[in-house]
């Protein structure tokens, strides 16, 4: 009797522990799926800029892929995927893992891309620890995309261009680097940062090595014209910079392009009522989730809703079907 007395004591201790346990787990609500053609781009201000990502909007358009990635693309000037910001920087640089869950609550993609790399090495010398750091930060960035139930497909940095830095480039022997006074081998640093980068790749991650493809680019050119660019700053490309990001990723993707060359094609592109609308529409989308999705960059950013841009979202789609396909 004591025996039963006893063990009926302490299923009720038990019941009753559990019970407040068990209902949170009830009230919690399960997290919305993403939505089947819901495509998030990240990435600092080269993807904040944008032009790759209309270039590339405009090539899944002309092949008909448009219904099946439904783009929303939110750089961010000065990112990293690290944490990392050098002494002197005018405030601390935002990390992308600080924004991440919001991003993925509210987006709910079933595929991101995410391109880092320029600002993690903070234009110092190769470091240790700095490579790990951002090693974590892809790492993490992998494994909260998976646990959302999103492909994670990683765009190794692009090219850091010396040449035209040539009077702000840090002097030999400097132990003070950062963007103001870049290393002259910091494209180095973004070749070690591309191969780490790919070790990444597995189940529900590709990665995409636009770093090695635009490298690539920029010697052939620069063979013929030792003066040649992407990147007037050497960090942020101009239109041709872009449309050869573009490019390489669309390829990536598994997308058949011209075989024009990159100049020609800039030229036909940029020409292409078409591509005015997307252009028109990615940006407009752009700066409309960015602060709803919010961010910090010396304050905090947030806005209340996306409905009224999404109008015109729609409108502007409408209007290129009306156009067609070229």
């Amino acid at each position: 009797m004591r025996r039963r007395s006893f063990l009926s004591l302490l299923s009720l201790a038990f019941v009753f522990g559990l019970a407040p346990a068990m209902s949170a787990l009830a009230a919690s609500p399960t997290p919305p799926a993403p939505l089947p053609h819901r495509t998030l781009i990240l990435g600092d201000s080269i993807t904040q800029d944008g032009r790759y990502v209309s270039f590339l909007e405009y090539y899944l358009f002309c092949r008909n892929f448009s219904d099946t990635w439904d783009v929303v693309s939110i750089g961010l000037g000065s990112e990293t995927v690290s944490g990392q910001s050098e002494p002197g920087h005018p405030s601390p640089r935002p990390c992308v893992l600080d924004r991440l869950d919001a991003a993925l609550a509210a987006v709910r993609p079933s595929r991101v891309l995410a391109c880092y790399g320029m600002n993690d090495g903070i234009y110092h010398p190769p470091s240790p620890e700095r490579r790990a750091a951002y090693v974590r930060g892809l790492t993490t960035l992998r494994d909260r995309v998976r646990a959302a139930g999103a492909t994670l497909i990683l765009i190794t940095p692009p090219v850091f261009d010396a040449l035209p830095l040539q009077a702000r480039l840090a002097k030999p022997g400097a132990t003070s680097f950062g963007y103001q006074a870049p290393y002259a081998e910091y494209n180095a640093v973004l070749t070690q940062f591309a191969d780490e980068a790919l070790q990444l790749r597995g189940p529900g991650v590709d990665v995409i090595d636009l770093h090695r493809e635009m490298l690539g680019a920029l010697a052939a050119r620069r063979g013929a014209d030792p003066s040649f660019t992407f990147s007037p700053d050497g960090v942020h490309p101009g239109g041709l910079g872009h449309l050869i990001m573009a490019r390489a990723i669309a390829q990536g993707l598994g997308l058949n392009l011209p075989s024009a060359a990159a100049e020609d094609e800039l030229r036909r592109i940029e020409a292409d009522p078409r591509f005015t609308l997307i252009h028109q529409r990615r940006s407009l989308r752009s700066e409309a989730w960015l602060p709803f999705v919010g961010y910090t960059r010396e304050r905090a950013f947030k806005s209340a809703s996306v409905k009224a841009t999404e109008v015109v979202v729609t409108r502007l789609g409408e209007e290129l079907i009306r156009l067609g396909q070229p």
